[in-house]
């Protein structure tokens, strides 16, 4: 029988339906959309990005700036400097090391073994996240806030729009990176505890929030870098689960683990 071999099996854990999804079967499944979960947030973060870059931008980072007497009163705030940046970088990298041990310790421990794929995959989209955002700030030539002529430094203000150098610069935000990472948790958790999935989604989108606002005030990024941010976490963690999904549609998983036919 089809439902006896299958439980005999581990089909049922690894089955896809037509959408890409996992079957409904699956103890862990969750339906997850590619176009309402990756193509429309990636068209609507672009198009943010694109209307914050310029004016807007401007606009916020003078209003901060003004507020604070005409200074970055926060650059070298408690806060802002010692608890979000400094301590908060510290947290983000025992997170990803915790993560690593994770996955080392379900080599040595059987009940950790399904923990093994997900987490493998969480680190994943976690480096390549950070990756990305790094790559791109060596060779993006825009400033930080606080080098900005009338911002307090002597830069010139230049969008993504202007020619200019392809050299280091502030675009996007680095540091909410290392947050906005951690939206891979809602995947993680869609694998190994569905229910947590939400909070896993709320906890990487507060750490990023955090982050990044924690840089804005101290003038290191405009708002659009931390757009522009969110955009390229969320495409690599929800691209890295459709990618996955399509790639078991595609029976890449071993007859093994396939139903046989009664």
């Amino acid at each position: 029988m089809i439902e006896e071999t299958c439980a005999q099996t581990a089909c049922a854990r690894l089955a896809v339906d037509a959408t890409g999804t996992l079957e409904r079967g699956h103890p862990t499944a969750i339906h997850f959309s590619g176009w309402l979960g990756l193509v429309l947030p990636t068209a609507v973060l672009t198009a943010l990005a694109l209307v914050l870059t310029g004016e807007w931008d401007m606009r916020i980072a003078s209003w901060i700036y003004s507020s604070g007497g005409n200074e970055w009163i926060y650059k070298n705030g408690f806060w802002t400097e010692r608890i979000i940046h400094k301590a908060g970088r510290l947290m983000t990298g025992l997170g990803a090391l915790s993560v690593l041990i994770l996955i080392a310790l379900s080599y040595l421990r059987p009940l950790l073994t399904r923990w093994r794929g997900p987490a493998i995959r969480l680190l994943l989209a976690l480096v390549i996240s950070t990756a990305l955002v790094s790559i791109l700030k060596r060779y993006s030539g825009l400033d930080c806030p606080w080098s900005i002529v009338g911002l307090g430094g002597t830069h010139p203000y230049i969008t993504l729009f202007d020619s200019r150098m392809l050299a280091g610069g502030c675009f996007p935000a680095g540091h909410a990176s290392s947050g906005y990472a951690w939206l891979a948790l809602y995947f993680f958790f869609a694998e190994v505890a569905p229910r947590y999935r939400w909070m896993g989604l709320a906890l990487g989108a507060g750490i990023g929030l955090v982050f990044g606002i924690g840089q804005q005030l101290r003038g290191a990024h405009f708002l659009s870098h931390d757009v522009v941010t969110v955009l390229i976490c969320w495409v690599v963690s929800a691209g890295l689960f459709v990618l996955r999904t399509q790639w078991l549609r595609a029976g890449r998983i071993g007859p093994a683990l396939l139903p046989r036919r009664a």
